[in-house]
């Protein structure tokens, strides 16, 4: 005789291959329990009420054959009767009794969980787990309703039948018709689950890639205080952190990136009602990371564990006791998103037009990297969802699965809340539409019937005004050929490195810590350096540079920390994203004007009549006047290299005008215990300087390497101000005498055995320049991005004439 379907099945009792009994969401959790426990991966235990137990609801109530009744006109298209039947569904399901012996055998799964707890009436999580659920190509995220600190049987019972109902909401409805699926062949298994009391403590999500670019070697963490909800729901934009695997691997601190977010509220214990209510965090709470560094690290490590078992990129769900301080993993689904794609074919969109000409409405962070157009249509409520016409640009506070029907016809969405893991940005990459979140005043600041471009391609999520032209560029990666001469990239944006590094490429050879400074710190060094004495200034104006120091390092007690990590971790992102190719990271190069501009920066820079030619580049390393600050980059490069374990990184030294100055920079950075030929470090030179190709063999016998800045050598060899419209067509990188230091500077290089290569512009500008420098020898040639593919293939093309 066939066994009879059972009810209850405890996690225990479940691998991966249940999904037709218990969903996947339960499937999961079986399988973590069963196989990666003994791995160190934490699962709080659990049981499944099986799908044979909704199927038993169904049969016993005879409700099947109402449902279909309700749903026999059913019009997904029309807002309006989707809701009627949806609710009229739940009321059916919820209107049920449960039969009495499946009612007995829930209640007896939960007096056995609190005996195995000893606990009488654990709280738990109800969570609804999908026969379709977490399928590869569609994640059925958020469709169903989860319940937490359910607490005795009563409670429980009552929100086992509503999550049995909720397989009739109105996003599950409308996702289950898109997908092609009939309502009748979707069943529902629950997971009954004990409470991990990250009210206490915090929680989040995980994904075992970067969830913008796809890039594999990364795992991606939010967080913020209090239970899940609130990240998922977008209601908070949370703390964010990215680990590194090769290096994890490695046992190396890994950890490439820490951002903190605002994290103003959270969702805790309440003892009425729903049981959790929303509290506002304090003002440490809102500084302080969720997270420890080694709590980073662990849960990068059962990320990495969960992946190598699944054999897939996963999302993963993290909670943190209060009570234990213990972590845990409350839920694993495959990444539906990245995946699926192509991994030959790269898609790059571009935005065409001056950049002048633009004009910005509001930014937040980038989901994708997509660019949308269309009528903006801001919407507040989910009531109002049916003004929603197919093609407009959605404007939000934040959205949560009942968003759904309309976010599949939408062209772009904007939030002005949310994280990179929330409802919005999940959904918005499932459907591959652009997304703007955390973009705080959308709804104030855009207007419906207003035409705007939603722009996600560099890095950073832009709303222009306007509709914009842009195009899109495809190719298939399969079909680049091989060059001798090896083909770099210029790069500096530590946001656009994981995309960047996924175009065909030998590395960096020229990384500039310029951006990084500007956009990610924005403050002076040496205002950091000095910050006790100036916050004991009774000036007003230090004052004021007090108060934006303190906004811009939020969460750093140690000011001069907060120059170092953020440095540390632009880089490490960077190099991360070329590993293990090499990627020269040049010094900071700003003139004098520059740093002033930072905050703090007029107590400490000079006025120059020509900063162009004055105070930068080696000149400040090893100047008393600087060289403090100087010792804060040389900090940031150690760490990178030696804890992060990111030895592929090599420095540069730009604008350095004599041998003499060569040789003081190299005993600065030993000074700073960061020694030439330590750990391997390989030091280069920028060729920039007529000095730099006259006395090549000289420098040669300094640094390890070099690299021609032909916009600074062009303007010093024709003693031109390149910024000046008056000479401006003299300036001429093709000029024979720059084209003779360059080829001084090649050949006595290469006489030297030393590497040389270029980081201009004018190589992809100039395709006879490009062969010029092949002629020479050059060892490599460093591009932008938008230029290495065209670049490439033109080299190669000569490399075969020449027969190289």
């Amino acid at each position: 005789m066939e066994a009879m379907p059972k009810f209850i099945l405890w996690f225990e009792e479940i691998s991966k291959g249940d999904v037709p009994i218990v969903g996947g969401k339960n499937a999961s959790l079986g399988e973590m329990y069963q196989n990666l426990s003994e791995r160190g991966v934490k699962v709080p235990p659990g049981f499944a009420i099986t799908a044979e137990a909704y199927r038993h609801l169904l049969k016993i109530g005879k409700i099947e054959n109402k449902i279909k009744e309700v749903l026999a006109d059913l019009d997904i298209r029309n807002m309006e009767n989707l809701q009627k039947r949806g609710e009229k569904v739940r009321k059916l399901i919820e209107g049920a009794a449960l039969p009495a012996d499946l009612e007995k055998e829930i209640v007896e799964a939960y007096e056995e969980l609190g005996e195995r707890l000893g606990v009488k009436n654990p709280d738990v999580a109800v969570r609804s787990s999908a026969t379709a659920e977490d399928l590869p190509d569609a994640s059925f995220a958020g469709q169903q309703e989860t319940y937490l600190n359910v607490e005795g049987k009563e409670e429980l019972l009552k929100r086992v039948k509503m999550a049995f109902a909720s397989l009739f909401t109105n996003r599950a409805i409308s996702y289950r018709e898109d997908k092609g699926l009939s309502h009748f062949d979707v069943y529902l298994s629950i997971a009954v689950q004990k409470m991990a009391r990250s009210d206490l403590a915090s929680s989040g999500v995980i994904f075992t890639l970067d969830t913008e670019s796809g890039f594999r070697d990364v795992v991606y963490i939010t967080g913020s205080w209090g239970l899940g909800e609130y990240i998922v729901q977008g209601t908070v934009n949370p703390d964010q952190f990215y680990v590194f695997k090769p290096t994890l691997r490695l046992q190396k601190r890994a950890i490439i990136d820490k951002v903190l977010g605002a994290k103003d509220k959270k969702l805790i214990y309440s003892q009425e009602g729903a049981k959790t209510k929303e509290a506002a965090n304090s003002k440490d709470e809102r500084n302080k990371f969720v997270l420890a560094d080694e709590e980073i690290l662990k849960l990068a490590e059962w990320a990495c564990i969960i992946e190598e078992h699944y054999e897939k990129p996963m999302d993963i769900e993290w909670a943190k006791d209060g009570e234990t301080s213990e972590l845990f993993i409350v839920q694993a689904r495959p990444e539906t998103v990245h995946s699926q794609k192509k991994e030959n074919v790269l898609e790059t969109y571009v935005l065409e037009g001056r950049e002048e000409g633009r004009k910005l409405l509001v930014k937040g962070e980038a989901v994708g990297n997509k660019i949308g157009r269309g009528e903006v249509n801001v919407i507040l409520e989910t009531s109002k969802i049916s003004k929603f016409k197919p093609g407009q640009v959605l404007a939000t506070d934040m959205t949560n699965p009942d968003w759904e029907p309309i976010m599949k016809i939408a062209q772009a969405i904007i939030t002005n809340r949310g994280g990179r893991t929330c409802h919005a940005a999940i959904v918005s990459r499932e459907l591959g539409i652009p997304c703007v979140i955390g973009s705080v005043s959308a709804t104030q600041v855009l207007k419906s019937g207003q035409k705007v471009t939603v722009d996600c391609s560099e890095g950073v999520g832009n709303v222009y005004e306007g509709i914009l032209d842009f195009r899109v560029d495809k190719l298939n990666l399969g079909d680049l050929p091989k060059t001798k001469t090896q083909i770099m990239m210029n790069a500096g944006i530590p946001e656009k490195a994981f995309s960047q590094g996924q175009i065909p490429c030998e590395g960096v050879g020229l990384a500039r810590e310029e951006f990084i400074i500007n956009s990610h710190i924005g403050i002076h060094p040496l205002a950091l350096i000095n910050y006790a004495d100036l916050k004991n200034s009774p000036d007003e104006k230090i004052k004021k540079i007090i108060e934006k120091i303190d906004e811009r390092a939020r969460g750093y007690e140690d000011k001069v920390n907060f120059f170092i990590e953020k440095l540390a971790f632009g880089i490490a992102r960077i190099a991360a994203a070329f590993w293990p190719n090499d990627v020269i990271v040049r010094f900071s190069d700003f003139k004098t004007n520059e740093y002033a501009n930072l905050i703090g920066g007029e107590l400490y820079e000079p006025r120059e009549s020509n900063p162009m030619i004055g105070w930068r580049g080696a000149s400040r390393y090893y100047d008393p006047k600087f060289k403090e600050a100087f010792g804060l980059e040389c900090k940031a490069i150690k760490i990178v290299r030696e804890e992060m374990g990111l030895t592929n990184v090599k420095v540069m030294v730009p604008f350095c005008r004599t041998v003499e100055e060569g040789k003081k920079v190299i005993e600065t950075m030993k000074e700073f215990d960061l020694a030439q030929g330590e750990n391997e470090l390989e030091v280069y030179m920028m060729v920039e300087i007529p000095s730099n190709a006259i006395l090549i063999e000289e420098f040669s016998k300094i640094f390890d390497g070099f690299s021609i800045g032909s916009n600074d050598l062009t303007q010093l060899t024709l003693g031109l101000d390149r910024d000046s419209e008056l000479v401006s067509h003299i300036y001429n990188e093709r000029n024979q005498a720059v084209k003779d230091l360059i080829r001084k500077a090649i050949e006595g290089a290469r006489k030297n055995n030393r590497k040389i290569g270029i980081c201009g512009q004018a190589p992809s500008d100039f395709p006879d320049f490009a062969e010029f420098l092949v002629e020479c020898g050059i060892n490599s040639i460093s591009l932008n991005p938008d230029t290495v593919i065209k670049t490439k293939l033109d080299i190669a093309k000569k490399e075969k004439e020449l027969g190289i």
